[in-house]
């Protein structure tokens, strides 16, 4: 209440606001308050069945319209790390109609993490909740099918919460070119054959349809670019964690956990060394590092044979072609953050731990592709 009505006397622009030490202590006993959440305590706020349901269902009136209007009154819906969209899913599930509300000025805004560490935890946060979402007892598809949720919703929430399961063909799919080059197969058709003319139509019709989608956004083709290869970090690194997170907890072998990113302000100071950095990945210890450095380790070996020609092709096949070396090439500029911390020192270098444990997973993927060559 202090709150309110300090922002009330803003807006009026009221002149007999005070700064007593009573009125300055009271303000850091609200924000104490709010801060500390424990206004939840005791109600039933993020619930969808509080105590208040418990009122007995005698008469078919008024206190029927009472407790549907009681029950529909809960606030957030807890029971995901992404209590916004199950939220949304489950007032959808009801048959009611959202909207799109863009306030002037803007509200909810906040700064985004900046550093690779905050970013990985964040979106392994936003996988994990989503996959709950979707393998829990307010999935779009049970909702389609008991509830309210129209067919177009249920494939628009299906598209949302299964971004977390993409990061397993996305990992497959950045080893193959350098398993093929490994291995000395190919999975593309030789240069020539029009069969060639469908993945590099699917490719190139793909890339300029979404760097055509930014650029009528007003953004620019840098944006594009980092934005693409964003979406193939995270999605083999934070995506694959919160994957291996929810399988734990269907397991009943942990529980997930809400891990709080931390938000920086951008620095205003100026300068020069400041500014050199901005924008840098950032990386430390975590595990999670480790997949993607894997896979730009395997990368970079399979092009060191492609281009020296180590290994001759499996038996009885026609060897890798210039389409899987191409194919490897831009895995590696994908991941050309993590090429630069194998060289960086500090917070922008990859830990030597890191580096040891993917070497080694890397080896072990060199070795086992070389083996199924020559069963």
């Amino acid at each position: 209440m202090e709150f309110i009505k300090s922002a009330a006397q803003i807006l009026s622009e009221s002149k007999s606001t005070s700064s007593s030490p009573h009125n300055l202590l009271s303000f850091v006993e609200a924000a104490n308050q709010i801060a500390a959440c424990v206004y939840e305590y005791g109600t039933a706020w993020g619930r969808e069945d509080g105590d208040l349901l418990s009122l007995s269902w005698s008469h078919r009136g008024l206190s029927g319209i009472l407790i549907n209007f009681l029950k529909l009154q809960m606030g957030w819906i807890y029971g995901s790390m992404t209590e916004d969209v199950l939220t949304g899913l489950t007032i959808q599930g009801r048959g009611w109609k959202s909207t799109n509300c863009t306030p002037t000025p803007p509200g909810f805004l906040g700064c985004a993490p900046s550093g690779g560490p905050a970013t990985m935890t964040q979106q392994k946060r936003w996988a994990t909740g989503l996959l709950e979402i979707l393998v829990g007892r307010r999935s779009p598809l049970i909702l389609t099918l008991r509830g309210k949720l129209q067919f177009r919703q249920c494939l628009g929430y299906l598209w949302i919460l299964l971004w977390g399961l993409r990061s397993v063909p996305e990992l497959c799919y950045a080893t193959l070119p350098a398993y093929c080059i490994i291995s000395g197969s190919r999975f593309l058709p030789k240069v020539g054959e029009p069969a060639l003319s469908i993945p590099v139509a699917i490719f190139i019709t793909y890339n300029l349809y979404t760097l055509f989608e930014y650029l009528r956004a007003g953004l620019s083709a840098r944006a594009w670019w980092n934005n693409q290869r964003m979406w193939r970090i995270t999605a083999m690194t934070a995506w694959l964690f919160g994957v291996f997170s929810v399988i734990l907890k269907l397991l009943g072998l942990s529980e997930t956990v809400f891990e709080v990113t931390q938000k920086e302000q951008p620095s205003t100071n100026g300068s020069d060394d400041d500014n050199a950095d901005v924008g840098r990945f950032t990386f430390n210890e975590s595990p999670i590092f480790i997949p993607a450095t894997t896979v730009l380790l395997v990368n970079l070996t399979a092009l060191v044979i492609a281009i020296l020609g180590f290994w001759p092709a499996a038996r009885g096949g026609d060897g890798w072609g210039i389409g899987e070396m191409i194919f490897s090439s831009c895995v590696v500029l994908c991941l050309w953050a993590f090429l630069k911390g194998l060289f960086g020192k500090g917070k922008y270098g990859i830990p030597l731990a890191t580096v040891y444990k993917s070497g080694a997973l890397a080896l072990l993927f060199v070795n086992l592709s070389r083996w199924t060559s020559m069963g």
